[in-house]
């Protein structure tokens, strides 16, 4: 699928500043490809998940960006379907997001996230460059810890330069040195000290933005590696 969309995801990745393989990935995390968009109706869904004591009021506020998104697409409410939770489209986007992030690429008047692959790409795009997103970094990589690690700094939240962390002991994945750097990052432990261990990068951080999930962000950026050929 890169592959095959390589001129349309390199002139998106150009103008939004992401590597085409994050876009693939996220893609493919988020709707398989954009074949599993979900068929509930996105008013009916965010109505009763706002009447739900849980998170009435994140879901209130979801419902009014949904209505929104009606009035100011020209949108029929039969259009308006995705996943039980409200997310919509190829890309899975919130209403809040789709308002701050969906993109009309093509100009056709609507930024159309469930059918229009272009506008798919360049919203992903959009929404990884307006957090910050720097296309000449990658998102990270598993590393090597030393034995004598010391398990507090693998908190995700402690940050080293990639050059501190190498004076400390930690290798890649293949026991090689890591690069000399004076970008920041985290060590981030998901399986606890025993478990996998990866060096986190500021676009990690990113995709943490879009889902704050360890277990997500590692895989998309695993995912966009084997995509782009690593």
């Amino acid at each position: 699928l890169l592959a095959e969309n390589r001129a349309l995801l390199t002139a998106v990745g150009k103008r939004y500043g992401v590597q085409p393989r994050f876009i693939v990935a996220l893609w493919a995390i988020e709707s398989d490809f954009g074949r599993v968009m979900g068929d509930y109706p996105i008013i009916d869904a965010l109505a009763t998940l706002a009447y739900d004591g849980r998170r009435s009021k994140f879901f209130r506020g979801e419902l009014m960006h949904a209505l929104h998104i009606l009035d100011e697409q020209r949108l029929p409410v039969e259009r308006l379907t995705g996943s039980w939770a409200g997310a919509m489209g190829q890309c899975q986007f919130m209403p809040s997001s789709y308002r701050r992030y969906a993109v009309d690429y093509t100009g056709d008047g609507k930024a159309d996230i469930w059918d229009n692959q272009s506008d798919v790409f360049a919203s992903i795009a959009n929404y990884l460059g307006s957090l910050g997103w720097n296309a000449k970094q990658n998102w990270g990589m598993e590393v090597d810890l030393p034995a004598n690690f010391n398990s507090r700094l693998g908190d995700g939240k402690t940050l080293k330069t990639v050059s501190e962390w190498s004076r400390l002991g930690v290798r890649t994945a293949l026991g090689k040195a890591l690069p000399a750097s004076s970008t920041k990052a985290a060590i981030v432990l998901p399986a606890g000290i025993s478990g996998p261990a990866y060096l986190a990068l500021p676009n990690y951080r990113v995709i943490m933005r879009w889902n704050p999930s360890d277990f997500f962000a590692i895989a998309t950026g695993l995912l966009a590696d084997r995509i782009g050929g690593n």
